[in-house]
């Protein structure tokens, strides 16, 4: 029998009991529906971390530090040579270069930290100042902050953080367009040698004690230009904490004094600092890991934050195991549905089935036609599933954004349904009504012709 035939045979039957196949197909639908919708709420939940993440800069950077040995670790006392006897290697300007250079990356920029007494009005507060890159202003950290993000990387502009913002007036946005003081030691390098004035004398003291650097009071004066509620320095490499931020290209015109001056001092170039830190952004998460190993062989630590995003992936592999294992359950269901229908049409069939095998069908002719008729209502109830999966994806979506709207969040899409998941429910409803039509089908084929022609 040819495929057209056993195809007009199949919806002609289909169209003959419209009613029972249709709530079968219904079945089937809503089994696909409950997997779909299941799913994409794990694909949803998957792919908002991923990118919440993403934008604030965890996956795409690499934290560079000094080698152990030079400057002796944490708390230890500063050391000129590596652990290894070889000569340290200091983390100054001349390594930023070096790092841009390596392909792939796109921002090297070194963390620029340090304590400030604040003066507004009058009220003189401590708090920690860190300077962020032109690249954080697409980080998540300012989507609802008060007032705007700085003007330009070079711009006399502060953004405060919110707890730090209350501290300094009852009245947080009020403080946007106002102006702060900060009080900071700064760093300066005698471009002359000789004597000078009377009044200098401070300044050469220092700067004979220090090598021919000398570290003075200065001030600078600020313009707050906004507040927000976030830490955007969790995800530049910072580490949080901070509570005023700036332009980094700002923060460092400042010339403020580092921890790490005394060891530049005692490497011999007191006039070249050396960075506590630097973080090393590349163009895709995909490029951190041999970076990484490049960053390495040069003689620097560096570690990212990759080994945390693959224990997140471990979880929503196995949350999309579950939500599928429960999503599947509606869809067995649905198959015994098929099953049933199928018995039931061989019960009311069997004069057909006889008709047909005197006329020369064979079993896997009649074994086909009923697969036909199965595939049929798998495919159609995979295809309404899909659909009934999106829209309760949807509403899902909808009612969670009012939610958080009333919270005072930012809307978030929590189900997604990508054209894989789409492809792969609609075949899996297909193969499910194949294996239900199994039974029905291999009953059917055994007919003997003249007991079925005898039926009724």
């Amino acid at each position: 029998m040819k495929i057209r035939d056993l195809t007009e045979l199949a919806v002609r039957n289909l169209r003959e009991a419209i009613l029972r196949n249709s709530l079968t197909t219904l079945g089937v639908a809503v089994g696909v529906a409950s997997l779909v919708a299941m799913l994409s709420l794990g694909v949803g939940l998957q792919s908002l971390a991923s990118e919440r993440l993403t934008r604030s800069g965890l996956f795409d950077a690499i934290f560079v530090t000094s080698p152990r040995g030079f400057g002796g670790g944490p708390g230890g006392p500063p050391r000129m040579a590596s652990a290894a006897g070889k000569p340290a290697i200091p983390l100054d300007e001349d390594a930023r270069q070096r790092l841009e250079r390596i392909p792939f990356v796109t921002e090297v920029y070194p963390q620029i930290r340090f304590l400030t007494g604040v003066r507004f009005s009058d009220k003189t507060l401590t708090a920690s100042v860190l300077g962020l890159p032109d690249s954080s202003r697409s980080s998540g950290a300012f989507e609802k902050m008060t007032g705007k993000y700085f003007s330009s990387s070079t711009s006399e502009e502060a953004i405060l953080q919110m707890d730090f913002a209350k501290e300094l007036s009852g009245q947080p946005a009020s403080l946007v367009g106002q102006n702060i003081v900060l009080r900071y030691a700064e760093r300066r390098v005698p471009t002359q040698q000789g004597t000078s004035s009377e009044k200098d004398i401070p300044s050469q003291l220092a700067a004979a004690m220090s090598g021919g650097v000398s570290f003075l009071p200065h001030e600078k004066t600020l313009r707050i230009v906004g507040i927000t509620d976030s830490d955007p320095s969790a995800g530049i490499g910072g580490f949080g904490g901070a509570r005023i931020f700036l332009p980094l290209k700002t923060a460092e015109q400042l010339n403020v004094a580092q921890p790490l001056d005394l060891q530049s001092f005692l490497s011999g170039n007191p006039d070249k600092p050396a960075y506590a830190a630097l973080t090393v952004r590349v163009r895709s998460p995909k490029d951190v890991p041999n970076i990484e190993v490049s960053i390495k062989q040069m003689g620097f630590a560096a570690f990212s934050l990759l080994d945390a995003a693959r224990s997140l992936r471990i979880v929503f592999v196995v949350f999309d195991l579950f939500l599928g294992l429960f999503g599947s359950l509606a869809l067995t269901v649905a198959s015994l549905g098929i099953i049933n229908t199928l018995v039931m049409a061989i019960l009311e069939r069997r004069r057909e089935i006889g008709i047909l095998k005197a006329l020369g069908a064979s079993d896997g002719d009649v074994q086909g036609l009923f697969f036909v008729e199965a595939g049929a209502m798998g495919l159609l109830g995979g295809i309404l599933g899909v659909a009934f999966g999106w829209l309760i994806g949807r509403a899902l979506t909808f009612g969670t954004s009012i939610y958080l709207h009333r919270q005072d969040l930012p809307s978030v899409k929590i189900s997604y349904v990508p054209w894989w998941l789409a492809l792969s429910a609609i075949g899996f409803a297909v193969f499910v009504s194949f294996l239900a039509g199994l039974y029905p089908a291999a009953r059917a084929a055994k007919l003997n012709p003249v007991e079925a022609l005898r039926y009724e």
